[in-house]
């Protein structure tokens, strides 16, 4: 597919998708005019992509995570610094601290919603 195509099923700017393929994260072929080309797989590459950046991982840690999210996984660790270790670890507890936040915040708005419903009053017909 095109580039503007993996752009709409990905909602992510066709800028985006170039920032992604220079810094390594997807990769194109490229046509005789041109253009470039992407393999299905890129949707959800990209929509990984996507979710570690939202996540706060920097792309270079995206970059050497990514093969554990291929099926079938592939784990590289040789260039595993312990920086890169503790770097992980960190986005790991923020991330999960998120989602205790989220799981918070939507059982509460669940709350609302049912007292709301269960106290409303019946509307009248005109």
């Amino acid at each position: 597919m095109r580039i503007g195509e993996l752009s709409e099923r990905t909602g992510t700017s066709r800028r985006l998708l170039r920032y992604y393929e220079e810094q390594g994260l997807i990769v194109s072929q490229r046509s005789p005019n041109g253009y470039r080309h992407y393999d299905e797989r890129f949707v959800d590459r990209v929509l990984q992509i996507r979710g570690l950046l939202d996540a706060g991982l920097p792309t270079r840690i995206i970059k050497q995570i990514l093969p554990c999210l291929d099926k079938p996984r592939v784990i590289h660790f040789p260039d595993a610094t312990p920086e890169m270790l503790a770097t992980l670890e960190l986005e790991r507890d923020r991330m999960t601290e998120r989602i205790e936040c989220l799981i918070r915040n939507r059982d509460a708005v669940a709350e609302y919603l049912d007292t709301v419903r269960t106290n409303r009053r019946p509307e009248v017909a005109a």
